[in-house]
């Protein structure tokens, strides 16, 4: 067996050494707190980027360019994974983590930009992304470097998924939706691997964020009010 497996499968034997009991309440059912949409990426740790180890607590979504919606015959729609949790496990919080340094949204800012040549799979999660995208190329700041521009548009790709969550008809009006940027290349200037919210219900104005939640006041920045 390849070590790589070896060594996930020792990992996973301390892990179930020390979680059996957390399951005694799960096992028939799951009520998760919020569900989290975030990027396929390495370096983000859904779990652990809030410090979380309780099964049940979490709902946990990843994909390419933490995408909110999917296509189907009748147009857009929230995506089933994202939803599931809303409409059957009574969650009522829902938070779009976006990542500095985006491979996904750097994708698409290529492919806007210059052209890019992907695998049909790649492709399709680009083509998903890309008219969520294509205003914010388009109003960008002149002078960005590629990577400040990108960064830019991973805030507003959060914005706009948290815009489809928001007018989906799928998701009540009760539902709280958050927007933030998980950030490990020191671009807001906190810690690497701190939460930014760039916000919340769809207000995206840092000092009115700030205003309505002073509890939480130092946690707003953004990059980018346009």
């Amino acid at each position: 067996m390849d070590e790589t497996v070896v060594g996930m499968l020792a990992r996973n034997a301390e892990h179930a050494a020390d979680a059996g009991a957390q399951f005694d309440d799960l096992q028939d059912a799951q009520f998760p707190e919020a569900v989290t949409v975030c990027c396929s990426d390495s370096r983000v740790l859904q779990d652990e980027m809030w410090g979380n180890d309780e099964p049940g607590s979490v709902f946990t979504v990843s994909n390419i360019g933490n995408r909110i919606v999917q296509r189907t015959e009748a147009g857009e729609v929230v995506s089933g994974d994202v939803l599931y949790p809303i409409a059957h496990t009574g969650t009522e919080v829902a938070v779009v983590v976006g990542h500095t340094g985006c491979g996904a949204v750097t994708a698409t800012f290529q492919a806007l930009t210059e052209g890019v040549d992907e695998p049909p799979g790649i492709e399709y999660c680009l083509d998903t992304l890309r008219p969520h995208l294509r205003s914010g190329v388009d109003t960008l700041p002149e002078g960005l470097s590629t990577a400040e521009s990108v960064n830019h548009l991973v805030e507003y790709n959060v914005d706009r998924q948290v815009e489809c969550l928001r007018g989906s008809d799928d998701v009540p009006e009760a539902v709280t939706v958050v927007g933030v940027v998980y950030d490990f290349q020191d671009v807001y200037g906190g810690q690497r691997g701190e939460i930014h919210v760039i916000n919340v219900d769809g207000e995206t104005e840092v000092e009115r964020l700030r205003e309505g939640h002073p509890e939480i006041a130092e946690r707003f920045d953004r990059q980018w009010e346009y």
